[in-house]
């Protein structure tokens, strides 16, 4: 069951560094650094819209607006901080 919970915590990690590239390669089109019309940064923004967004769309839906300010990927961020030090760790404090 470690192992398991081991290897969750792992995912988890794994993706709070694909939400902070997707916060990245938003920042970079926003300001013009980076082309969103060529093809690779287009497909590479698909890819990465397509594994944060069903996370970060129901955390948008229930947040007020706050007009260009986006900080849905920092509460998603807090969330997996949150799973990873306080529920994973007693999970597997009750199975030992």
């Amino acid at each position: 069951m470690l192992e398991l919970l081991n290897f969750i915590s792992y995912l988890i990690t794994l993706y709070t560094y694909i939400v902070i590239a997707v916060v990245v390669v938003s920042w970079l089109m926003a300001f013009g650094v980076i082309n969103a019309y060529n093809p690779m940064v287009r497909s590479i923004w698909q890819a990465l819209n397509a594994v944060t967004e069903p996370l970060l769309r129901p955390i948008r839906n229930a947040m007020p607006n706050l007009g260009g300010l986006d900080i849905s990927p920092v509460i998603l961020l807090l969330l997996c901080y949150f799973v990873q030090t306080v529920l994973l760790p007693n999970i597997a404090k009750a199975f030992i």
